[in-house]
Parts: C-alpha cells; sequence; structure tokens
C-alpha cells in the first residue's frame, strides 16, 4: 500500500518564505499563530493523517459504508469511529473555528495545509469534518444568535456533523428547479417535506446528531432561485437544554454504489414534515448556501491537489524501486541487472509534470488562503473588498483546474507503476477512482468555467478581473532588473500579455453572441490557470534563488524549486500557445454538427 509523507518542508518553505503575511499581521486569527504555533500544527497533523487516516484508507474503499434499512442508519468501516474521535480530542474539528463556540480560531489558510494532508491521506474520511466545517460557516455568518449557541459548539467540537442538502431528483446544477417544500407552523419552525440526492456524510454513526442544512421552497415563493429558503434541519430535535429530543422527521432512505471515495456516504435524504427553522431571509436561502458551496469549491481543489500528491509520492518511491531497462546514455547502477526507471526520460516527464503540477498548485492555493483571510478579517474595506475580488476570480480556477491536475497526477502515477498500477494490490488505482468525483461534485469544471467567464470576468465593472492582472504586473515590474529572474520573468510577461489579449477577445465575441462564452470557457479557464500558475511559480523561483545567494541552507530544497520552475516554463507553459489558438477558434465548429447527427 502506498505510504504518504505530508510535504512539511514545502509548507514551511510557503508560510514562512513565500507567503506575505504581514498585511494579515493585526487580524484576529493571527494573535496566536506564530511560526513555531504554525509549524506545531503542521508538524502534529502531518502524525495524525499519516498514522491515524492513512491506515485506514484502504479497508474505507474496501468495505465501504453500510446502510441498515431496519432503522436507516450507517454503518462506518473499521477504525473510522476511532480516528474521528482521536480528531476531535485533538482539537482540529475546531482548528480555524470562532473561539466563542469554543474553536481555537487560527488562520483559515492555516486550515487548508491541514485540509490537503486529510484529503492525501484518507479523502473519504476527509469529507466528514469538512462538511460539518462548511455547515458552521454557513450557521455562523447566516445565523440567529439562537441557532449560533443551540448548534455551533457541538458542531465545533466534532459531537454533532453537519451536511448541505441541494441536489433533487429532478434537478443538479439548476437549483431553480427544486421542489421540496417548507410550510410554517404555528411555534415559528416550519416542516419541511421532499427527497434529496447525492447528501454526502448524510447520515453516518460517528456523531450523536447532524445538522442538515436544506434548500427548500415556501408556500407562494417566487418561481426559480429568487423563491429559495435555506433551513436547518437536524436529525435529532434539540431540547432547551441542549440536549437531544426525539428523532426528525429525516432519514437515509440510500446509499449510493461509486466508482471511489466509497467510505464517505453518499445519501438519498427522506424529510417527511421533519421540523426546520429558517436560516437568513425568506427566498434568500441560495445566497447563504453559496457561503457554503464556496468554500466548498476551494476545499474541493485542495481534495484534488492532496490526493495529487498521494499519487506523485508513491510513484517516485516506485520508479526508485522499480529496475527495468538501461539509461538510454549507458547503465547508471551497472552493480544490478537493470536501471531504475528513474533513469527513463519519459518517467521523468510524467513525475515532472506532476510536481510541478503539485507545488505551483499549492502556492496559488496557499495564497488564495491569505486572501480569503484578508477578506473576511481585516479592518479596512478596500483592503476586504480587493481580496474579495481575487477569491472571487479564483475560486473557479482553483476548484476546476487543482481537480484536473488531481485526476491528471493520478492517472500518471498509475501509468509510471505499469501493470502494477492497475491492479489493487499496490493502492494506486483506489487514487485515480477516488480523485475523479473532485471534477464533478460542487460544481462541474464545465460550470466552474461558464462561471469564470459568464460572471467573472465581467463583475464589478473589471476590478474582479483586474485583481489578477495588477499583482502580476507589479510583480514583473519590480523584477526588471534581476537578472538572475529574467528566464521566469520574461515568459510570465508573455504569458500574461497573451492572457489579455483572449480576454479582450473572449468579451468582445460574447457581446455578439453569448454561446462565444461556452465555447470558449474551458480553454480559457485552463489558459489563465496556466498563467495564474506562472505567477507563482516566478515568485517562488525568485525567493529560492535569493536564499541560495543568501547561502541560507536548504541549498538543495532551493535548487530542486529552481529545477522545477525551469521545467515548468519550458514544458508546461507553452500549452498556453494552443489554448489561445483554441479558444479563438470559436463556437462554429462545435455548434455545427446537426443534433439528428449525434
Amino acid at each position: 500500500m502506498p505510504m504518504y509523507k505530508a510535504p512539511l518542508d514545502d509548507f514551511r518553505f510557503l508560510y514562512h518564505e513565500f507567503l506575505d503575511l504581514e498585511p494579515c499581521r493585526d487580524l484576529p486569527t493571527m494573535a496566536e499563530a506564530t511560526p513555531d504555533v504554525m509549524d506545531a500544527v503542521l508538524e502534529e497533523a502531518a502524525r495524525i493523517t499519516q498514522d491515524v487516516l492513512q491506515p485506514i484508507n484502504e479497508v474505507g474503499d474496501r468495505i465501504g459504508c453500510q446502510l441498515n434499512e431496519s432503522d436507516h442508519t450507517v454503518a462506518m468501516p473499521e477504525g473510522f469511529g476511532e480516528a474521528y474521535r482521536t480528531l476531535c480530542e485533538g482539537g482540529w474539528t475546531g482548528l480555524i473555528c470562532d473561539p466563542e463556540y469554543g474553536g481555537q480560531g487560527l488562520p483559515g489558510f492555516l486550515g487548508l495545509a491541514v485540509s490537503e494532508m486529510k484529503n492525501a491521506a484518507n479523502p473519504s474520511f476527509a469529507a466528514y469534518p469538512g462538511l460539518t466545517l462548511g455547515a458552521y460557516e454557513v450557521i455562523h455568518a447566516y445565523g440567529s444568535n439562537d441557532q449560533k449557541q443551540t448548534f455551533l459548539p457541538k458542531m465545533v467540537s466534532g459531537e454533532w456533523g453537519g451536511t448541505m442538502n441541494l441536489t433533487e431528483p429532478q434537478c443538479g446544477t439548476d437549483l431553480g428547479l427544486i421542489r421540496s417544500r417548507a410550510e410554517p407552523a404555528d411555534d415559528g419552525s416550519y416542516r419541511v417535506s421532499g427527497t434529496k440526492i447525492w447528501i454526502s456524510a448524510g447520515e453516518h454513526d460517528m456523531v450523536d446528531n447532524i445538522i442538515h442544512l436544506v434548500l427548500a421552497r415556501l408556500p407562494g415563493a417566487p418561481e426559480g432561485t429568487r423563491g429559495i429558503s435555506l433551513f436547518i434541519v437536524p436529525k435529532f430535535l434539540v431540547n432547551a437544554d441542549g440536549s437531544l429530543g426525539e428523532r426528525n422527521g429525516v432519514k437515509c432512505t440510500g446509499l449510493e454504489k461509486k466508482m471511489g471515495i466509497k467510505a464517505s456516504a453518499t445519501c438519498e435524504m427522506q424529510y417527511d414534515n421533519a421540523v426546520g427553522y429558517l436560516i437568513g431571509e425568506e427566498n434568500r436561502g441560495l445566497a447563504a448556501m453559496f457561503t457554503m458551496m464556496n468554500a466548498a469549491r476551494l476545499v474541493t481543489g485542495i481534495q484534488g491537489l492532496g490526493m495529487a500528491e498521494a499519487a506523485y509520492q508513491a510513484a517516485v518511491t516506485f520508479a526508485r524501486e522499480r529496475l527495468q531497462g538501461r539509461s538510454l546514455d549507458g547503465a547508471k547502477q551497472p552493480d544490478k541487472p537493470a536501471d531504475s526507471i528513474l533513469v527513463h526520460p519519459d518517467v521523468r516527464r510524467m513525475l515532472m509534470v506532476s510536481r510541478a503540477s503539485i507545488e505551483g498548485a499549492r502556492a496559488l492555493g496557499l495564497y488564495t488562503g491569505v486572501q480569503l483571510e484578508l477578506e473576511q478579517h481585516h479592518a479596512d474595506e478596500d483592503v476586504r473588498r480587493q481580496a474579495g475580488h481575487w477569491v472571487a476570480l479564483m475560486t473557479p480556477i482553483i476548484k476546476a483546474h487543482f481537480t484536473d491536475i488531481g485526476f491528471d497526477v493520478t492517472n500518471l502515477g498509475m501509468q509510471v507503476h505499469g501493470g502494477a498500477g492497475y491492479v489493487t494490490d499496490t493502492g494506486v488505482e483506489q487514487f485515480a477512482r477516488d480523485v475523479r468525483i473532485t471534477q464533478i461534485y460542487e460544481g462541474t469544471n464545465g460550470v466552474q468555467a461558464l462561471d469564470l467567464v459568464g460572471r467573472k470576468l465581467v463583475a464589478n465593472k473589471g476590478e474582479t478581473i483586474k485583481s489578477f492582472f495588477v499583482p502580476v504586473q507589479t510583480f514583473i515590474a519590480e523584477q526588471q532588473g534581476n537578472e538572475k529572474a529574467a528566464e521566469f520573468i520574461k515568459p510570465l510577461a508573455e504569458a500574461t500579455q497573451r492572457l489579455q489579449d483572449v480576454t479582450g477577445w473572449v468579451y468582445q465575441q460574447m457581446a455578439k453572441n453569448p454561446i462565444e462564452a461556452g465555447a470558449a470557457s474551458s480553454d480559457y479557464l485552463k489558459l489563465f490557470a496556466h498563467t495564474a500558475m506562472a505567477f507563482m511559480w516566478a515568485k517562488m523561483a525568485v525567493v529560492a534563488q535569493a536564499k541560495l545567494d543568501a547561502g541560507e541552507g536548504r541549498a538543495a530544497f532551493y535548487q530542486a524549486k529552481l529545477d522545477t520552475a525551469r521545467f515548468f516554463f519550458q514544458r508546461m507553459l507553452p500549452d498556453t500557445l494552443a489554448l489561445d489558438a483554441k479558444v479563438r477558434a470559436g463556437a462554429s465548429t462545435l455548434m455545427a454538427l446537426n443534433d439528428d447527427a449525434f
């Protein structure tokens, strides 16, 4: 079985040398987040994910969740309950939550690293605390004081879980088609009825209560998305003293049989006059739920990144150990019957693509996490607004591109293993099965591309799109006299100009025909993602070169950063040329074929 080891050296480099945390210095979430504390969190998270979560990943895949149809309960695989209790006892479920409700109040961008580790070690397990955190964030942002006091402390402690219930049999992305209903009751609560499908963590035996967030329609509500409200529907009702009352009218009526993440319970949920509590305003439920969905999209990107890291590590280990053939320029291990496959250029290609993708994505994810922290907590409104523009712009890019990376890298990891990768004994084929869903749920990657082109491109009179170009151009200008950085800055400048030109072209075409937006969207998102990754790699290369010049130890680490940066710029960034051509090809060839010809 693969043995995951958390990439602590890379996390330390990003947190302590790459990221500019000075603007966050006075944020309340940074009060306890000293470098020593951050390192301690990373090291302990590494220990738990490696020693507690990873060992039960295989049994989770093999056994999965089991539904008891007589009482509609779901039993978790062996070891999951114990691992979950370990997580709760260590305070991990409240790591970045508000101290007022029992959380530790650490910055969200530190939580992203922990999330990556959990998803690398055991993505099925990671879904449960991840969904609870998302539900916590919605209640924290939109709930009444009574709702916060009732539900948040035990969600923060991990005693209670959380879910989001959007999808129904007749609708997925188009939430305007929702049919679930909520009828007002005399006591100010509501009675929620309807069927929800594909509800992750909808039922399981690791917590005492599950707090469902459910989208439903009130009587007389407007049609479409303007008439959707959001309700808190607990599995067990909560008494005035905080103890659990009777079972509510909600139950799991089925478990999906899936390709991967088999220990993540994907449930069909039936609501039958279940007691619910309106959260936020009537008919404004979708706006509140998007708090959870946008956070989930960022975390889904990190999920893809984590599984890519695990697959890459397994591929490197196999490439070092597998002896096959001789190097094209002569034997490298003459004392052995063959060289390791690490000497072969095509194996190197696969490993380098994986490494450059993962490390660039990790930098972009944490950089965006810092912007999210500024948006949520900075005292200056202008700082919050500018940071919010970056986060809004990068959310669809991170969700789509990082999960594409996840699938591409796990697929490459299988290829490095050859036939051994196709059998279950090595455990690497599980990565490809597990990660595949990330390109689909929380809004398919095609939907993310449409969001980028159809919304973010034109949002806030162009201020959202400028939130990327301004810092990139500022960085390029700052580095003009840095001769050692020229090999990175010149291609970054060219790629940035290319992205600007394509952005203008797409904007003009959209004005003539909206179909052009859909035709361009996926390739445009990839073009944008490659350019954003180039920005990260150029910044990392500048830092690494400065550290080497200063002789600040870890020379091998910094040299590897520079070598990987060169690979990205010379072998991966040129893909933007092809993406430019594909975007400009327009919609005509996509739409030409008659519907009946398919």
